[in-house]
């Protein structure tokens, strides 16, 4: 396969490719609001209404791309294609809160992936902030600061006033100095990562890719794992027509055969012809693997959870994917049974009352009032969110709803049966006194006759003094509608307490 020549020369260095990682609340997207907002032009950036997955800023003449991914899960995502997708990570940690698990992590996604951190501490203006019990903590997690010898900078910065950002922005560029982190040569072929995929109105198969190496051109021959094309559109992050793009620049393009996957490493071909059969070669050698299943093989022990995803771009579709992957499956499958970017449609509507599945959707607008009808008219759950975290925990919780609960019994009182004053149907009216503790109204009896048990059943309503009360105290004399397996009678006993089911989690 022929592909552009690649000449080595002199080396240099494209601008650093910075991802920011940490706790769901502490400050990812502010932080990257605030640096974004103090250092594009305003007049520049507020055409941008499209979610693109990077930016760039310029700082003392030098420029420095941020991957704006929805989490640690995305960058994950990225990582488990193999692609090397940032140069530099900066970890996010809240002054007044610390360490926390999602915190732990992000710094072993950061090791993992052997990338050169930075610490910023975010949040010190708040009246709770411990920066060095933060400093303290961060030494548990192993991550050791500079300030007791170790190689991580550390940098106070408070996204809500601005300070400490440009010291950010400035440690940066100097490691990425201090490490010759991206090493480039001239001429060499263009070539990067997908970091964000959609179907645009407008532009039909689209990408956001981050150039790695060389310099991308309009018209130019692109291939990918999974899809192939020629460039007929490229956008800036602002969202401007250019033609060309240097190393480090985040562009969307246009002109795709298909959607790539988030994480896919592209390259420039000689031709389209070209660029289809690398494409092509890709696609069979990855058939012959074999494509996994979400679901493999299923034993009588466990219990399965269908769910349809839906997000309104890929990147954040394969971040949560990748996220349900850390929920254990040995007593509940998660089978999913459609992942997809885009808004909620009828046809999901229908998959899911057939399948019986749950839609969890990711940043999707909300469904107008004629299409709410038809969802509730066919039963179907759907559930909408903007962080990523809330959504894997909410699946966790209704996926758990199908394991059998331990059902915990809390004694209340006892109330003894003084007066029988009719039956009807399924249920009885009596008076009781309460003898001990407390009686409350939609709870559970036993009913016991000379101190054995002979019945069951549950209190639908109490009275006293003909009106209707939520509980009675001991002494008090309440009249009692009651639904019960056998009838009582006056001497009997209601042994009265309150059912709570506690399920496994996952």
């Amino acid at each position: 396969m022929s592909l552009k020549e690649n000449n080595k020369k002199e080396i240099k260095f494209r601008p650093p490719i910075v991802v920011i990682l940490g706790h769901v609340d502490h400050g990812k997207t502010t932080i990257l609001d605030c640096i974004r907002k103090s250092k594009v032009a305003e007049k520049e950036s507020g055409g941008i209404t499209q979610h693109i997955g990077a930016y760039q800023v310029e700082h003392n003449g030098k420029l420095i791309t941020f991957i704006d991914t929805p989490g640690h899960e995305a960058f994950s995502a990225m990582r488990s294609r193999g692609a090397k997708v940032a140069d530099l990570a900066i970890l996010v940690v809240a002054a007044d809160e610390g360490i926390k698990p999602q915190t732990k992590e992000a710094i072993s996604h950061i090791k993992k992936s052997e990338l050169p951190m930075i610490v910023a501490i975010n949040k010190i203006d708040k009246a709770g902030a411990q920066i060095e019990k933060v400093k303290n903590e961060l030494a548990v997690a192993e991550v050791y600061s500079e300030a007791i010898g170790g190689k991580v900078p550390v940098v106070e910065v408070s996204a809500k006033t601005k300070e400490g950002i440009d010291d950010l922005l400035e440690t940066i560029l100097l490691l990425s100095e201090v490490e010759e982190l991206g090493k480039i040569t001239d001429e060499q072929i263009a070539e990067g990562v997908v970091i964000e995929s959609q179907i645009d109105p407008h532009l039909g198969a689209s990408a956001t890719l981050l150039i790695k190496n060389g310099v991308l051109k309009l018209k130019d021959a692109i291939s990918f794992d999974s899809a192939f094309g020629t460039i007929k559109q490229m956008l800036n992050f602002k969202l401007e027509v250019i033609k060309e793009a240097p190393p480090s620049a985040p562009v969307v393009v246009s002109g795709l055969s298909q959607v790539p996957g988030v994480g896919e490493k592209w390259i420039v071909c000689d031709s389209l012809e070209v660029a289809r059969k690398r494409t092509e070669e890709i696609i069979l050698r990855g058939k012959e693997k074999g494509e996994p299943m979400d679901v493999l093989v299923i034993n009588d022990s466990q219990k399965v959870f269908n769910l349809i995803i839906k997000a309104d771009v890929l990147g954040s579709l394969e971040a949560i994917r990748e996220s349900l992957k850390i929920i254990p499956q040995e007593k509940i499958i998660l089978r999913i049974i459609k992942a997809e970017a885009g808004d909620i449609a009828e046809s999901d509507i229908k998959l899911a009352e057939s399948s019986k599945s749950i839609i969890f959707a990711f940043r999707i607008k909300k469904m107008s009032s004629s299409f709410s009808y038809m969802v509730e008219r066919a039963g179907v759950q759907i559930f909408l969110y903007n962080i990523i975290y809330d959504l894997i925990k909410d699946v966790r919780e209704k996926a758990s709803l199908l394991l059998e609960p331990e059902i915990i019994r809390h004694a209340l009182g006892q109330a003894k049966v003084i007066a029988y004053f009719k039956e009807q149907a399924k249920q009885q009216i009596f008076g009781a006194r309460v003898v001990s503790g407390k009686i409350e109204n939609n709870v559970l009896a036993d009913i016991l006759r000379n101190k054995e048990k002979i019945g069951f059943g549950k209190i639908v309503q109490l009275q006293k003094n003909k009106s209707n009360i939520k509980e009675g105290t001991e002494g008090d004399e309440c009249g009692f509608l009651f639904e019960g397996n056998i009838k009582v009678e006056i001497g009997d006993t209601l042994d009265v307490y309150r059912e709570e089911k506690i399920y496994p989690e996952l």
